[in-house]
């Protein structure tokens, strides 16, 4: 338990998206942290594995969790990036980097290296179809399978109700 409460406290100690892109940027920062805290450096060692190893890396790409620690961290890391909060938090990073919300013109990639998702700068709306709506097939334990899946129906009637909208095509809801 100690390991997941670290490895959850620190993964976005210097997350790669807000460091230059440097991916080793947040295991290096969780490391000198946890030594400057006297922890033993097989928990150093194990922390900085889950974090290294946490992030999403494109639609192609497989980042396989070593350890079930890894594994029920990286679930609530990918349960934050769905839902309603997870949609919020992708229009506020998109306001951020200045990217458009939607351009139909701009299809969504499949990103098959961690270099070209890292370097991606499309819409938005693309992001839930190159990330946010694949998460839910990648959760390892059974209690986060069954949280994505509300959250990932949540994200689907967000989008189909965004499209509607976006050509004119919503219908007043009466409750």
């Amino acid at each position: 338990m100690f390991v997941v409460e670290l490895a959850a406290l620190l993964h976005d100690i210097a997350d790669w998206k807000f460091s230059n892109g440097d991916e080793t940027a947040g295991p290096r920062e969780a490391r000198a942290w946890l030594e400057r805290s006297n922890v033993e450096e097989t928990t150093i060692a194990h922390v900085c594995d889950i974090i290294n190893d946490l992030s999403f890396k494109g639609a192609g790409v497989t980042s396989a969790m070593k350890t079930k620690e890894g594994m029920v961290v990286q679930d609530a890391d990918r349960l934050d990036a769905i839902g309603a909060i997870g949609i919020a938090r992708a229009f506020a990073y998109g306001g951020h980097k200045d990217r458009e919300i939607y351009n139909p013109e701009i299809k969504p990639q499949m990103h098959k290296t961690f270099e070209q998702y890292k370097n991606s700068a499309g819409p938005t709306i693309n992001h839930f179809h190159e990330k946010l709506l694949l998460l839910k097939d990648l959760m390892h334990t059974e209690t986060a399978r069954a949280i994505a899946q509300q959250r990932h129906a949540f994200m689907e009637e967000y989008l189909k109700q965004f499209l509607d909208e976006w050509h004119g095509n919503a219908k007043l809801r009466v409750r």
